[in-house]
């Protein structure tokens, strides 16, 4: 397994009282499965992310990221873990302003240590991948929402990762492009073999993931929300499933090149 999660608890100070973010939670993501998490605003969601990216220690429970123990790890080993195992897909694209498509690839690169040349043959491929290898030497304002977000998500895999977290892809995006976005990540997760994990409100790309978690007060349930619509992508109530970590299986998955 690459991603697992166990018995998380997590809690944050409230005034006079604790509030739960995470209550008992277990997920287990393989590699090659794309997995997609929903709720409303304030369930745990972007808290759940946190954890499973190393940036949060629970209270109590287990992280393991591929095949790493994360309880007990140093901050520096953190970020190493961070650094050589997850890509991080932020729901803002978050480019630097100065920086061209190719640049803000290399610094990642440049950050792990890798050779200028090496890098810069992985990030024309990545870029070329996304279908921007006309956009390299573009900067931020020079590109398209979903451009940004393909380089949002070139820049995640520059360090070639088995785990990636993606918080809300779609929010900024119109409903095709955010079902191109959402389709090109579930195929590069077969592809490339990865772990990924999607927060997102978005119900009318449930259908590109393999796997569908809904989230409400903190506890992780099976299967997506009732009685939300796609055309809101706000669900209003969690599932009623006893279960909080048996995953859904969606019948269609998706190899659509986006």
């Amino acid at each position: 397994m690459t991603l697992k999660l166990t018995d998380i608890v997590l809690t944050y100070p409230d005034g006079d009282r604790t509030l739960t973010a995470l209550d008992h939670v277990d997920l287990t993501v393989e590699r090659g499965e794309f997995t997609a998490v929903v709720g409303p605003s304030g369930s745990g969601k972007s808290s759940l992310l946190a954890v499973a990216a190393t940036l949060i220690t629970p209270v109590s429970g287990t992280v393991s990221v591929a095949g790493h123990e994360v309880s007990g790890a140093s901050q520096a080993a953190r970020t190493r873990l961070r650094r050589e195992h997850i890509g991080i897909v932020f729901q803002q694209s978050n480019l630097l302003a100065s920086l061209t498509a190719l640049d803000q690839l290399l610094v990642m690169a440049d950050l792990s240590g890798r050779s200028t040349r090496e890098a810069a043959v992985r990030a024309r491929e990545l870029l070329a991948a996304m279908d921007l290898s006309d956009k390299e030497d573009k900067r931020p304002h020079q590109l398209s929402g979903g451009e940004r977000q393909r380089v949002n998500i070139a820049r995640a895999l520059m360090n070639e990762p088995e785990v990636l977290l993606v918080d809300e892809p779609t929010s900024a995006l119109d409903q095709h492009r955010g079902e191109r976005i959402v389709s090109l990540l579930a195929t590069l997760t077969k592809r490339n073999g990865l772990a990924t994990v999607m927060v997102t409100h978005d119900l009318a790309t449930l259908a590109r993931v393999d796997t569908v978690l809904s989230m409400a007060d903190g506890r992780l349930t099976a299967g997506p929300v009732d009685g939300a619509s796609p055309e809101d992508g706000r669900p209003d109530r969690p599932s009623t499933s006893p279960t909080r970590h048996q995953a859904t299986k969606n019948s269609s998955s998706s190899g659509a090149r986006a």
